[in-house]
């Protein structure tokens, strides 16, 4: 698959990007080995002024390595890295990491125990004249809400009030790009999703180009601008959050972005034959006149089809139920041996083995892709 950037055709930004001037940061055929073993491979990305974009894949999949080339942690074995047009990581040239202009947000937020709020945010400014200094101090205090813990130490603050003085102290040199790495993984899960709405509300009003890294689908989603999808040290797709959720331009991007099912599906004429019934052949998103009178699998989400149980036949029985607290997850396995999963309200309950009729329930668009099987030039 091509690693070439593809950029979002649909801006989800609280400010226009300036998608047409040089991207601030671009990397351009990285790859980096430790050893024999290949962790990014001929990676290639550019990000645009003000936007937030996240690194999305598996455990393993390259995505912290490839913060770690831009912040000049790392050295890339092949490939180039330029920071608003100019070169900080090549084959002739490398930009320390002190002097690239990039501030980073850790894991473990990193903060120095015996410093206080203040002293933590100020940490990197210090070659700053005191008026200016105390001023930036006081700008971001008040940016992420901790005036009143000025003088507090690390210990006597919470964890979502340590990110926010860690992010403060990331942005007090005024970056050119901010890095987070897994910047929500070591908070509770309500507060997880009360910070990464207040991180993303910091970012945008100070403008700053900021790239995060993470494995949590819903987080990259919920926070990004643009969301690139790594797997094997490659990305398989950079798009908007919608773009890449609704039309995945692989399995991979398709089945690591939630709960996907394929149903297989014959093309001819003016709908696609499936076990479920006939999908109109405009509702498949680029479906190509090529594919006429072959195969192809049809992508469904569990909110795209319901399940409604029936006293006679139906298309399959419930092989499964998980229980979700809002919503319940059930997967059916049809008469032709395929199986889908449906989403349904918590109080809709379906038992086990019952045999349901499935409805297709999608109002958009719907990915596909080609079969696995061979194509079949006779009608069915």
């Amino acid at each position: 698959m091509s690693n070439s950037t593809i950029h979002a055709t649909e801006e989800t930004t609280d400010r226009p990007l300036d998608e047409n001037g040089t991207p601030v940061l671009e990397l351009d055929d990285v790859s980096k080995s430790y050893g024999s073993e290949r962790v990014i491979e001929e990676l290639s990305l550019s990000v645009h002024d003000g936007e937030i974009l996240t690194l999305l894949g598996p455990s393993g999949c390259g995505k912290t390595t490839t913060l770690r080339l831009i912040a000049g942690l790392e050295r890339p074995n092949v490939g180039e890295v330029a920071l608003d047009g100019t070169t900080v990581s090549g084959p002739d040239r490398f930009v320390d990491p002190e002097s690239r202009g990039v501030g980073v947000v850790f894991q473990e937020f990193a903060l120095f125990p015996h410093l206080t709020t203040a002293e933590n945010v100020a940490f990197g400014i210090d070659d700053w004249d005191d008026g200016a200094r105390e001023a930036r101090i006081d700008e971001l205090l008040d940016l992420v809400g901790l005036e009143a813990q000025r003088d507090s130490y690390p210990d006597e603050l919470s964890g979502g009030q340590q990110q926010r003085v860690a992010l403060a102290r990331s942005l007090a040199p005024e970056p050119d790009v901010l890095l987070l790495d897994e910047p929500f993984s070591n908070l509770d899960v309500d507060l997880r999703v009360e910070m990464r709405e207040e991180v993303r509300r910091i970012i945008k009003e100070t403008g700053v180009t900021a790239v995060s890294v993470t494995h949590d689908q819903e987080e990259a989603l919920s926070i990004s601008d643009r969301v690139a999808v790594m797997n094997d040290g490659r990305i398989e797709q950079v798009g908007d959050p919608e773009q890449v959720f609704q039309q995945p331009t692989s399995r991979f991007v398709a089945g690591f972005l939630g709960h996907a099912s394929f149903l297989p599906g014959y093309v001819h004429g003016g709908e696609v034959t499936t076990g479920l019934g006939p999908i109109p052949r405009d509702q498949i998103n680029g479906l190509a006149s090529t594919y006429d009178r072959t195969r192809i699998d049809v992508l469904v989400r569990p909110d795209d089809i319901r399940a409604v149980p029936t006293d006679g036949e139906g298309d399959g029985r419930v092989v499964s139920r998980r229980y979700l607290g809002p919503t319940i997850l059930y997967e059916v396995r049809l008469d032709d041996d395929t199986t889908v999963q449906c989403m349904h309200n918590h109080d809709e309950t379906i038992p086990l083995d019952c045999s349901v009729r499935i409805e297709l329930d999608a109002d958009h668009d719907l990915a596909w892709f080609p079969s696995d099987q061979r194509p079949d030039d006779a009608a069915e």
